[in-house]
């Protein structure tokens, strides 16, 4: 701690030679921005925020739009919805879904949410908002980076869109795109120019996490101002942090892998390719396997559950305990769970693949690792309901949203604990119980966090309160309309309907389930209405809502500090320095139920111990 405390004191020494020269400070700031240096070319954290969190809410639509009209197909496989035409052309003659389209729709679907919504989203909009303000930092460790980070992630989204638009469709092999579909253009339509296209995006993609991941972890390690030691971050950073170093350790792995799917495409290499037949004559492929792309595949995607799981829990922590009005129980034993979920969650991409054949005793030690890390999951859980348990509620609508994402989390990781057993995944893998686990443990949790987020921090982005009726409205429609559809579909999986299938009448046994997918499609819609509600709610607030106070929530932490009106820089004198943890909520003697991280101890009861030696 104590070199902590020197290379703090360093840097605020290096930061008060630029910034408490008021002066230069205001000559920095003086000088005219024009549109494409302050919305597009920008360098400030802030609005580069901004600028993640506007693309991500625009490719959760397009991603939601996609999801609704395969939803219709399934609901109703033989009806003819002739506006289909209108929207998608060739790929929905006379109002009847392209079978093959129907497969690129799943794919796209889910490439977006998990990759530009979920990770691109949540952390390259919370990461970057609250990063420096939080550990108190005039900027990222590089404005220029993090600028690049976002062009990549927009242009990124740009080429994944774009695919959408080609004559032979975009990918069509799953959002993991397993090999031989992904790895022979001739497979199928959407394995040739939208496969490519999906593998440039990603790649793209990579490049933006990266950069952004190695910002993120620079900027908390060297940037803090002073007194902020390690265990006085809000569980926020700790979260975003973790989330840093798990992207930079395991989206280089997901590179290697498009690497050499790119080259098993287009340079005759035999990675993932050995022993097929198309149309009766060999390839001239040997040697090669595609269970090794779902190795380097999976070695990323469990990484990657909770690359998009710890920002949303971490803001949850964050919301939940200053709506509660109480300390966050249990502070240092939540970033023990972070730092083991990080861990583990290295060891445990094995249970994606029971059913590749793999050893028996293998398949058991990727079932003790998995089962193990329900351990830390469930400390964070109940640290939340601890939190929670006889506090000061204050039932805001980020707070209905966090609660709602602990209760995600509880009833998705249950059957996790099923899933996570090979005797029993093998019964129900690639059915829709498999669907709806990871729709309500990842997707909605996270979805959910980033809604807390937004409601929550809102004020500090834009200056203005989000109208708080709608953020109600929003709430109980969305929830309702989550568990609608995704309670009924591990019935489903229980049933052995399998995903992905275009049509589940051609099964006489699955045809009786027709109704259940016509309740889960009643259900989607009405969860997409409801995101129109939080859209308008979103951007009219931007202009139109009332405006802010400095610090509406009555919140410690250190963003709350800075003026209303945003400045590159943060604050206009000195940072502020900080002298207790993030979480004084309810202290006895106090005369007010929050004590901001910056006013020092001899200026509260002297009974009160500093609460980051307690916890």
């Amino acid at each position: 701690m104590e070199v902590n405390q020197h290379s703090s004191e360093a840097h605020v020494t290096e930061t008060d030679d630029h910034a408490h020269g008021h002066a230069h400070h205001d000559d920095h700031h003086d000088h005219v921005e024009n549109f494409w240096t302050k919305y597009l070319f920008t360098t400030d954290h802030k609005m580069i925020s901004k600028q993640f969190l506007v693309t991500a809410i625009g490719m959760a639509f397009i991603a939601m739009f996609m999801s609704l009209i395969f939803r219709l197909q399934l609901a109703w496989p033989d009806t003819k919805f002739p506006f289909l035409e209108g929207f998608l052309g060739k790929w929905a003659k006379d109002g009847v879904l392209d079978p093959g389209f129907y497969l690129a729709l799943v794919t796209i679907h889910g490439t977006i949410m998990v990759f530009f919504v979920l990770t691109g989203g949540l952390s390259g909009t919370f990461s970057n908002l609250l990063i420096p303000l939080q550990v108190g930092a005039r900027d990222m460790a590089s404005g220029v980076l993090n600028m690049l980070s976002f062009w990549f992630f927009a242009v990124s989204s740009a080429v994944m869109l774009s695919s959408l638009f080609i004559e032979t469709g975009p990918a069509s092999a799953g959002w993991t795109v397993y090999p031989p579909l992904s790895a022979l253009p001739q497979a199928i339509p959407g394995s040739g120019l939208g496969m490519t296209l999906w593998l440039i995006s990603m790649v793209l993609f990579i490049a933006s996490a990266l950069l952004g991941g190695i910002n993120y972890i620079a900027t908390v390690l060297n940037l803090r101002t002073k007194g902020m030691s390690m265990t006085r971050l809000p569980l926020t950073i700790w979260a975003f942090l973790v989330t840093a170093i798990l992207g930079v350790l395991s989206f280089p792995v997901l590179f290697a892998a498009s690497l050499l799917l790119v080259m098993d495409r287009s340079f005759g290499t035999s990675f993932y390719l050995s022993d097929i037949f198309i149309d009766g004559a060999p390839l001239e492929h040997v040697g090669g396997s595609p269970v090794l792309f779902q190795h380097l595949f999976w070695f990323l995607g469990h990484p990657e559950v909770y690359i998009v799981l710890l920002p949303a829990l971490g803001l949850a922590s964050e919301v939940i305990s200053t709506n509660a009005r109480k300390p966050i129980f249990g502070y240092k034993a939540m970033i023990g769970s972070i730092l083991v979920i990080a861990f583990l969650s290295f060891i445990v991409w094995g249970h994606h693949m029971f059913i590749t054949g793999m050893n028996p005793f293998l398949g058991s030690v990727f079932v003790f690792t998995t089962l193990l890390i329900a351990i830390p999951s469930a400390v964070k859980v109940f640290n939340y309901i601890t939190t929670l348990w006889r506090g000061n509620l204050q039932f805001t609508p980020q707070m209905l949203f966090a609660i709602g994402l602990v209760s995600f989390f509880i009833s998705g990781g249950l059957t996790g604990i099923i899933l996570g057993d090979s005797a029993l995944d093998i019964n129900v893998h690639d059915t829709y119980f498999v669907v709806a686990h990871f729709h309500i443990v990842m997707g909605s949790s996270a979805i959910f966090g980033m809604f807390a987020g937004v409601y929550h921090w809102f004020p500090k982005m834009y200056g203005r309160m989000m109208n708080k009726k709608l953020g109600y409205i929003h709430f109980w429609m969305t929830i309702v309309s989550v568990y609608g559809v995704f309670f009924p579909m591990h019935f489903l999986g229980l049933a052995g309907v399998p995903r992905r299938y275009y049509a589940n009448t051609a099964y006489e046994g699955f045809s009786q389930l027709i109704n259940i997918n016509q309740l889960i499609t009643v259900f989607a819609i009405l969860g997409g209405i409801a995101q129109f509600i939080f859209a308008f709610n979103f951007f009219y607030s931007i202009w139109r809502g009332k405006r802010a106070t400095q610090n509406p929530w009555k919140s410690n932490t250190l963003e709350w500090t800075t003026p209303v009106e945003h400045l590159h820089g943060n604050w206009p004198g000195e940072i502020p320095e900080v002298h207790r943890w993030p979480y004084d909520y309810g202290k006895p003697g106090s005369k007010e139920d929050f004590i901001p991280q910056t006013i020092p101890y001899s200026e509260t009861p002297e009974s009160n111990t500093p609460d980051d030696l307690k916890h």
